[in-house]
């Protein structure tokens, strides 16, 4: 397995390393930034390829105001909206450079398995010289997603083509929702299987509260989690709670208001932490395809914890949302739609918990890595 991604915080990874292990698979996995003494367990290997930092400058952090301006600021921010893009393309393509005699010590193999775009091209050159399987892990909709930096709209169009020329080599292309699986058929990628990035199911979970004590969002706290709606919707709902829990992207800047905090915890403690508060917020904004088409992981950590969600009204949300009944949706970017759809799960508290801890038992891990063992049983 091949990716950029930071290996020990990347759940999907290592749980399908995992899954792929238990079934007798031996596994060697190349990532970047792995913390030294890390393990996942019996039969998998894993090593590090660091990466640039970028072009990141200042605090960052949970800041109240917009920071300082002046003609030498706004140039600046103008410089780095400008080249952004282009470094971005050029980290990638040094990370892959410093990891190609890596992967290269570590073959022959049977199956090279790429995980997202940015490694694609490097796995392709090694399955071939290897005369290996080659299996695609689309993470994300690659070159539709919001990036910041100015628009690149021919490197888009360029990038879809090269994707579907390299995936088309794969035996089989994994993703992570129905959406992004059927965009990829139309593009012409005929193989192509959903492996969501659902939890193993919990051994116990508590009997729900008669109604709910917060809103509790788990994750990234940056951009295009449309954080500033959640913000403003806080401001409404009080005295109920409304609380951010995750790490902050640097130089992210939101002004908290009525938000309380509270630091990241281990995927246990979240469990814990979501069914204390109640409610699990779902939030993405509408200004990309591949938001409207994801299904993010605390979609299905609320499933595991058996707590309600208030989501982001996007098209493939909508659709495991209102099929197994698993809480509210709300406009992105509208704070009444989010302070009714908060209210109306509060309403309806025993209705959500009731279907979420139903669909469960489909929603799980077990469930999806059954998709990917067998798919690695037919390679």
């Amino acid at each position: 397995m091949i990716a950029q991604s930071p290996i020990a915080g990347d759940s999907r990874i290592l749980r399908e390393a995992t899954a792929l292990a238990a079934a007798g698979h031996t596994l060697h996995v190349i990532g970047r930034d792995v913390p030294d003494g890390f393990e996942v367990g019996p039969g998998i290997t894993v090593e590090s390829v660091s990466r640039s930092s970028g072009l990141r400058t200042g605090n960052g952090g949970l800041t109240v105001g917009h920071g300082h301006s002046g003609p030498k600021v706004l140039a600046k921010r103008f410089g780095r909206w400008l080249l952004l893009p282009e470094h971005r393309n050029r980290t990638e393509k040094h990370w892959r450079t410093a990891a190609a005699p890596v992967v290269a010590a570590a073959g022959p193999v049977d199956v090279v398995h790429a995980h997202d775009f940015n490694t694609l091209e490097l796995a392709a050159e090694y399955a071939a010289k290897w005369s290996a399987k080659l299996v695609y892990d689309s993470h994300e909709l690659w070159f539709d997603r919001a990036l910041p930096g100015r628009p690149t709209p021919l490197w888009r169009a360029r990038g879809r083509r090269y994707e579907v020329s390299l995936a088309s080599r794969a035996r089989v292309v994994f993703t992570v929702s129905d959406g992004i699986a059927e965009r990829l058929r139309s593009r012409g990628l005929s193989d192509v299987r959903v492996v969501r990035n659902t939890f193993p199911r919990a051994d116990d979970v508590p009997a729900a509260p008669d109604r709910p004590e917060g809103l509790l969002y788990a994750g990234r706290v940056g951009a295009g989690r449309d954080l500033p709606t959640v913000v403003a919707a806080a401001r409404q709902l009080l005295p109920f709670r409304t609380v951010l829990m995750g790490s902050v992207d640097p130089n992210y800047r939101l002004d908290l208001g009525p938000v309380e905090t509270v630091a990241e915890r281990s995927i246990d403690e979240v469990d814990d932490t979501l069914r204390t508060y109640g409610i699990s917020l779902v939030t993405l904004t509408n200004t990309c395809e591949n938001h409207r088409l994801a299904l993010p992981n605390k979609l299905f950590h609320a499933v595991r914890a058996g707590v309600p969600v208030v989501a982001a009204d996007l098209p493939e949300l909508r659709a495991v949302v209102t099929q197994y009944k698993l809480g509210g949706l709300y406009e992105p970017g509208n704070a009444q739609s989010l302070t009714a759809a908060v209210r109306s799960v509060i309403e309806n508290y025993s209705t959500y918990t009731d279907g979420v801890r139903t669909a469960a038992a489909e929603l799980n891990w077990e469930h999806d890595a059954a998709t990917l063992v067998t798919a690695y049983s037919e390679l």
